[in-house]
């Protein structure tokens, strides 16, 4: 799998947004807003995740159903934006930003696609679904990449990550057991869409350090004189490409293999 997402990221890994977490996290702020103000109802009303209504006039909720913020709490709103955005920034280091919008889209993508097939065959017209299980799974993944770094239980209980994704995941099944349908299919979306990309590319092989350096040999002699000075090993990106890219050499390579920010630390050493 790591192939297929490192031939999609040389291809589309431009159009990546770089700044992702804080997008998220800005709409979970004005989906907050927007709770306060209207004591929730305008969520249900117009803007979660309905199919039927999609259907009949409402396209803006296959968008807006982000917004769903499960309390109304401004402290449970602090300290949810703080995680969140230090958890996606983490992921974005160790993903990249493109492996990380890729993540997200494909919840997104599929949360939607799961309500749509449900509506399908049941025909139901009361589905209300949010992103809550999306941005879930956005946890999971950090979780298990993570799983010994350290959290603070509302700023002073000290909690290994790893608890709290056992803890999640016995919350997982306690609301598919008492939630609505459309609640299930929310929780096996999230699920399938977090063991896709991570035990998906788990120990998979990824670019071989034998392909990399017949790569960088062979652009060095078609290339004697370039007009860029650094340019990443993996995904071949240049300072002219992105002026906001950092370049490296890894000291655990064999040889002066130089990587950006984003593959800094998830590249494969190469050892000749």
């Amino acid at each position: 799998m790591n192939n297929w997402l490192y031939r999609l990221e040389a291809k589309y890994g431009r159009y990546a947004i770089r700044n992702l977490p804080l997008y998220i996290v800005g709409m979970y702020v004005i989906g907050f807003a927007l709770n306060m103000m209207t004591q929730g109802r305008i969520y249900y009303e117009y803007l979660s995740l309905n199919p039927y209504m999609i259907l009949h006039g409402q396209p803006w909720r296959v968008v807006t159903f982000l917004l769903a913020v499960p309390s109304t709490s401004i402290i449970y709103l602090i300290f949810a934006v703080l995680f969140y955005y230090s958890i996606g920034r983490q992921l974005c280091m160790v993903w990249g930003a493109f492996k990380y919008n890729l993540y997200m889209l494909t919840g997104i993508l599929a949360t939607i696609v799961g309500s749509f097939l449900y509506y399908a065959v049941t025909h139901e017209v009361y589905i209300f679904m949010d992103g809550y299980y999306i941005y879930l799974s956005m946890f999971l993944a950090f979780a298990t990449i993570f799983p010994d770094a350290m959290v603070y239980l509302y700023g002073i209980f000290p909690l290994r990550v790893k608890w709290l994704m056992y803890l999640d995941l016995i919350y997982l099944a306690i609301d598919f057991y008492r939630g609505s349908n459309g609640s299930r299919v929310a929780i096996v979306v999230s699920l399938l869409n977090f063991a896709l990309f991570f035990f998906g590319s788990r120990n998979v092989k990824r670019y071989s350090p034998k392909e990399i350096h017949r790569k960088k040999v062979y652009h060095q002699k078609v290339k004697p004189t370039k007009a860029y000075r650094h340019q990443c090993a993996i995904c071949k990106k240049t300072e002219l490409d992105d002026p906001n890219l950092e370049f490296r050499y890894c000291s655990k390579c064999d040889g002066d293999f130089e990587y950006c920010n984003e593959h800094l630390f998830t590249h494969t050493h190469i050892k000749q």
